[in-house]
This record gives C-alpha cells, structure tokens and sequence, in this order.
C-alpha cells in the first residue's frame, strides 16, 4: 500500500505536466465529469458537447442545469484560448528569431560582395597578372632562314652526338707452328 504522501506527490507533478506545455492542450484528450457523467475528447469536442447538452437542457426549460453545462463549456475554452495563445506566442517568436537570422545571413552576404568588389577593384587587373596577356618582347629582324631564331641554346636543346665504342680487336689464335710450341706470346 503506498502512503499518501507519495500519491499525492505523483498527482502534484502530474498535474503540473498537464498544466504546462499549452500547446499540448490542444490535442490532448480529456476527461471531463460534468453533471450528467464522464465527457472524454479534446477540449473542442468538450466544449461542443457541454454546448449540446446546454441547448438540451435549455429546451426541456433546466434553467440550472444549463447554466452548469454552459460553465463547463466555458472552462475548456478558456483552457483552449490559453493553449493557443501560448502556440501563437511561440509560433511569433520563432518567426522573429527566423527574421533576425535571415536578416543576418543578409548583412554577411551583403558585406561579402562589398569585400569581393572592394578586392577586384584594389586589385591590378587580370591582363597584368596574367604572363600570357604581358607585353611580349620584339623579336624582328632575325632571320630564321639563317637558324637564329632568338632562342638561347641549352644543352638539352643540342642533340646528342652519337657515342661510338671504340673496340680492340681481339688477338686470333695462333696457329701451333711444326714444332708443335706455341708461338712465343708478343710483349706488350
């Protein structure tokens, strides 16, 4: 069995939930004990059925228990009415904090293309930093016919004289003379 304490504490916080976080409220289903029973269902479909049951009552001539139903009635609109207050409040923060940033990213696109015009417009134009657009030295009156065509020579651009390996010829064999020695080998 638990003590009271605990179970009061539990409903303590349950309530607190349920009562914040309006936006919730909206969706959520309630039970509701009005006067002829349990209403369960989200605050407007309450709210239309403690309206039907008032205009029951008011035409069976209930005075009171109209006046109860349209009480009833009234506690989940403002429940309602609350709930969406708070949705628009946060629906109108979120749209200003997303108009603040845009405005932001805004300024920072705006400084950019300010920096990058500032830039080219500081910076030598293109056909000085380019080698391919810079003035090209004057190179007439040589005559190519007679090979000189202005270019430094390098040994890379020489060919490559061909390398031929000188050989010694190899010494033949002696023939053995009719003595049957060898020749006497040549000093060298």
């Amino acid at each position: 069995m638990k003590s009271s304490r605990s179970r009061s504490r539990s409903k303590n916080s349950r309530n607190r939930s349920n009562n914040s976080g309006g936006g919730n409220v909206v969706n959520r289903v309630f039970d509701s004990s009005g006067p002829e029973g349990k209403v369960r269902g989200t605050p407007q479909q309450i709210i239309d059925k403690y309206n039907q049951l008032a205009r029951d009552s008011q035409l069976s001539g209930d005075r009171v228990a109209t006046e109860n139903f349209q009480q009833h009635a009234e506690h989940y609109m403002r429940m309602l009415s609350e709930a969406q207050k708070e949705i628009d409040a946060r629906r109108e923060e979120q749209e200003r904090q997303n108009r603040e940033r845009q405005a932001e990213r805004d300024r920072e696109r705006a400084q950019r293309q300010e920096q990058e015009s500032n830039a080219s417009s500081n910076a030598p134009s293109d056909d000085a930093t380019d080698p391919a657009n810079a003035p090209q030295p004057d190179v007439g009156g040589v005559n190519e016919a007679e090979g000189d065509s202005g270019l430094v020579e390098t040994p890379e651009s020489q060919p490559k004289p061909k390398r031929t390996r000188s050989r010694k010829p190899k010494p033949k064999p002696a023939a053995p003379d009719d003595s049957g020695s060898a020749p006497p080998e040549a000093a060298e």
